[in-house]
């Protein structure tokens, strides 16, 4: 039995080391990462939730070593300058962008604070990076593109519509990759015999436009290269070709998932755990100019056959059978 005595020493040691222990507890420096993502909360869960597993993967936990901002651009390119800015006056340790146009503006907005990109089309083009190898300043990250993958995607789209000899192509004219995306689909279009016509959409509000220009000129199928602005828009341009039994092929496979056809294009969430590994890097040291750009290594085919059934389309057995994914 305790005697009174120590009882109460017991209660005063207690309520003397407690205020300590509560403030050895909050000193820990919590790092502190900016997500700065191109479109909604909604749209772009897989691939946040895809970085933060990779997070977690590494030993990161919410609260206890590491905390977040998050700004959501929701398809409006011209908000991304401010939230850099913005996470700039936040101090923030790393700066995680989730396209070329958020890396862009964060590049603008700090030489200093590491910047990594979950997702670019071509670095160096665009001026994110001086090299693949050494990218020099506090940008890197991981890019989505691949050589002739508008090439790949043109012909599973012509084995997926055999009779299709006109295709509609929408890119956005203000991404700094769509020359060398353009340049892609018409050496593809001339090996297959197949014309294009380019729609430019550089903006949301643009993309009713586009989409009339679409409809007037009745292609055979549609093709939509890849962009993060558009990327935002997919509900709404798989909807477009469906309501008007027009085959598309799209560059990721959320487009699929949404309701579009067939789609073909780098994992986008694969990309993501991908980054979570320069973020700790960073953490522990490593500078953005010394990490080098990493290409994608997963490619995903996927087939929306519900939709196919919807349009009248019979996808052939072989191309099924490729599919990473078949969504019945």
């Amino acid at each position: 039995m305790i005697d009174r005595r120590t009882f109460i020493g017991a209660v005063v040691g207690a309520l003397l080391t407690a205020p300590l222990a509560a403030e050895a507890q909050q000193s820990v420096k919590l790092a502190r990462i900016g997500y700065l993502g191109t479109g909604s909360p909604g749209e772009m869960a897989p691939s946040l939730q895809a970085f933060r597993q990779g997070l977690r993967e590494l030993g990161y936990v919410e609260g206890r070593n590491i905390a977040f901002e998050y700004r959501w651009a929701e398809g409006r390119m011209e908000r991304l300058s401010a939230f850099a800015v913005e996470f700039v006056g936040l101090k923030i340790d790393v700066i995680v962008a989730s396209s070329s146009p958020a890396a862009l503006a964060a590049k603008d907005a700090t030489r200093t604070i590491p910047i990594v990109f979950v997702t670019a089309g071509d670095p160096v083009d665009s001026g994110l990076a001086s090299s693949i190898a050494h990218p020099g300043g506090n940008v890197t990250g991981f890019s989505l593109l691949a050589p002739e993958i508008v090439a790949r995607q043109l012909q599973l789209l012509k084995e997926a519509v055999p009779k299709a000899s006109r295709v509609a192509v929408l890119t956005n004219p203000a991404n700094r990759n769509t020359a060398l995306l353009v340049k892609e689909t018409e050496d593809g279009a001339r090996s297959l015999k197949v014309g294009v016509q380019f729609l430019g959409v550089r903006s949301a509000d643009a993309l009713d436009n586009a989409l009339s220009a679409v409809t007037k000129e009745r292609p055979d199928a549609l093709l939509v290269l890849f962009d993060p602005m558009l990327f935002t828009l997919r509900t709404r341009i798989a909807e477009f070709a469906n309501n008007r039994r027009l085959p598309a092929m799209y560059p990721h496979r959320e487009y699929a998932e949404t309701g579009g056809l067939i789609s073909y294009g780098a994992s986008i969430p694969d990309l993501s755990r991908r980054a979570a590994t320069y973020v700790d890097k960073i953490f522990k040291g490593a500078k953005p100019a010394d990490l080098p750009i990493q290409q994608p290594t997963k490619f995903e085919l996927v087939v929306n056959l519900k939709t196919a059934k919807a349009l009248g389309l019979t996808i052939s057995p072989s191309l099924l059978l490729r599919a990473d994914e078949v969504i019945q």
